[in-house]
């Protein structure tokens, strides 16, 4: 039997990640008034990516707007970003609790179900 061994990070970084950027990007430019452009120079994106992310033709695969913990969360990401563009070890922080979080909702496991062997995902209690 091959084991096809992937982590819910591989996984977050396909659905969580881009999702948290989406609502990142949302975040900055209608609430704290920055332009695509400014928002872009700060996420360390593409502009047109911002674009992308705020039209939500990217970050869409994960639902998490209504998750209040998380959106939470994001937002003292966001703030502290603006506060201290320098300060990364906060925001990897949040990141990480962000995705924590997200993990024990179990929001992620389909996603990660998808890439399992089957009798894996059956009895997967990791997240939870």
């Amino acid at each position: 039997m091959v084991l096809n061994l992937i982590l819910p990070c591989e996984v977050g970084v396909k659905t969580v990640l881009p999702a948290v950027k989406a609502i990142m990007a949302r975040q900055i430019v209608e609430k704290h008034g920055l332009n695509e452009q400014q928002t872009a120079e700060l996420l360390g994106l593409s502009q047109s990516a911002v674009s992308r992310y705020i039209s939500k033709e990217r970050g869409n695969l994960l639902e998490i707007n209504g998750s209040s913990e998380v959106l939470a969360l994001i937002e003292q990401m966001v703030t502290s970003l603006i506060k201290d563009p320098n300060n990364k070890t906060e925001v990897l922080t949040l990141f990480c609790q962000i995705c924590t979080a997200i993990r024990e909702k179990g929001l992620m496991c389909p996603f990660c179900q998808k890439e399992m062997p089957t009798e894996w995902a059956e009895n997967c209690l990791f997240c939870r």
